[in-house]
């Protein structure tokens, strides 16, 4: 279904594709555009009660697509080494991590798909730090790590999640 918030989340495909012009501007406006409809379409969506399925699956490949685009420019430009790409998909890594773990315990199913606060932290500190790269500002390695200890802050989120715990441990 074509709602405002999914049409918001669909949008950030083709700003990725930016990042194929060697113009730091434009790269800019991409990063700021990509954060603007990231943050507004989850807000849309619960303030207009449009929350579905689709937009949950549709919004979190959106953000992967134009992460993965910028990442691998920047790789291919020189402006960063993949280890440090890596190190960036920490979260992503995680989140892949604990799917396998609920689908080898048979709770994928009943698993409801929504959005972590380590995940909105990683998501403003990759944007910012992109942006950065794009300007050529030298990144510090210890930066790179800070996005794997936020990987397994956002596994023990996701395992200890209130909407995955039974209902008898929820206080």
């Amino acid at each position: 279904m074509i709602t405002l918030p999914n049409f918001l989340s669909f949008c950030r495909i083709p700003l990725a594709l930016v990042f194929f012009q060697e113009n730091p501007l434009y790269r800019a406006i991409a990063i700021i555009l990509a954060l603007a409809t990231d943050g507004l379409d989850g807000y849309l969506a619960r303030k207009r009660k449009q929350i579905s399925q689709f937009g949950a699956m549709l919004d979190p490949i959106s953000d992967k697509f134009f992460v993965l685009v910028a990442l691998g420019v920047l790789i291919a430009e020189g402006r960063m080494e993949i280890w440090q790409a890596l190190t960036l998909l920490s979260r992503d890594s995680a989140v892949l991590l604990f799917s396998i773990y609920l689908f080898a315990s048979n709770k994928l199913a009943s698993y409801h798909v929504r959005a972590i606060m380590t995940g909105k932290i990683t998501t403003v500190l990759l944007s910012g730090l992109i942006f950065l790269l794009v300007f050529d500002v030298s990144i510090p390695s210890i930066c790179y790590f800070l996005f794997t200890f936020l990987g397994v802050g956002a596994l023990i989120e996701l395992y200890v999640d209130r909407n995955f715990l039974p209902k008898a441990l929820e206080t």
